[in-house]
């Protein structure tokens, strides 16, 4: 409402249920300046984005199930599966655990907070920003729906990912949109593999283990064109070349 004030929903209160005057406002450090109504415990969260990012007008934090299960379950969100998603959102980061409502919570989300526009929060929810509270909440809307699918197709059998071809016309495609994506700066990055915030995964618990990606080499060759062939198992040639020639010495032993 003003650039020191902003308004906030209130804590203990089904959001589905509220009236306008249960809304209250803070200031820029969280303290309250109206409203019948304590505001929310997490409003440090929503303020240390609006800091961070003065662009943002809205800011929606929730605990969809679906996209908060890859929190609890600190899965990475797999990519190069779904246009919208590829274009729309890209690399959908997993910020590290932190008692909510605090300092610390809220400074967990500033290592990523300027590469993307919807954050998954280790066991909690997550958080997503926008110009308008319409644009924040459809970044939640469209990452918990594509969670929900590829639970769904998990569940089905597998997940079919996208071909190098097919993934790097998406980036282009973006590209011309004027839509950001971190992976267009990395040279010798591998376009699926969720490489943009790996190097946060270990202090937060991320592992890959339910969905697994292929391997395609990034932007390469200097020429943004993908490198050689690569096999259905996503190995080079001369790497398979190389296996099989070891596997023929182990088998050729075992029968002396």
């Amino acid at each position: 409402v003003s650039e020191n004030e902003v308004v906030c929903t209130p804590t203990l209160i089904s959001k589905g249920f509220m009236k306008p005057e249960d809304l209250c406002t803070v200031d820029m450090e969280g303290k309250q300046t109206s409203g019948r109504r304590k505001r929310t415990s997490e409003v440090l969260l929503h303020l240390a984005i609006m800091k961070e990012r003065p662009e943002v007008k809205s800011v929606v934090h929730c605990h969809p199930p679906h996209a908060t299960a890859f929190g609890i379950a600190r899965e990475p969100i797999p990519q190069c599966i779904l246009p919208e998603v590829e274009v729309f959102l890209g690399e959908v980061p997993i910020a590290r655990y932190d008692t909510p409502g605090s300092k610390n919570f809220a400074d967990t989300i500033l290592p990523f907070v300027k590469k993307s526009n919807v954050i998954v929060l280790a066991n909690h929810g997550t958080v997503s920003w926008g110009e308008t509270v319409e644009r924040a909440y459809w970044w939640t809307e469209v990452l918990d729906a594509y969670c929900r699918m590829l639970i769904l197709a998990k569940s089905i059998g597998r997940v079919n990912y996208f071909s190098q071809s097919e993934a790097q016309e998406l980036l282009e495609l973006k590209a011309q949109w004027g839509i950001n994506d971190p992976r267009a700066e990395m040279q010798n990055c591998d376009i699926c593999a969720n490489d943009v915030f790996r190097e946060s995964w270990k202090s937060v618990g991320v592992e890959q283990k339910a969905f697994l990606p292929p391997h395609y080499a990034c932007s390469v060759n200097g020429n943004g064109k993908p490198p050689g062939p690569t096999s259905s198992n996503g190995t080079a040639p001369d790497q398979e070349a190389l296996i099989q020639a070891i596997t023929d010495r182990v088998m050729e032993a075992l029968k002396k």
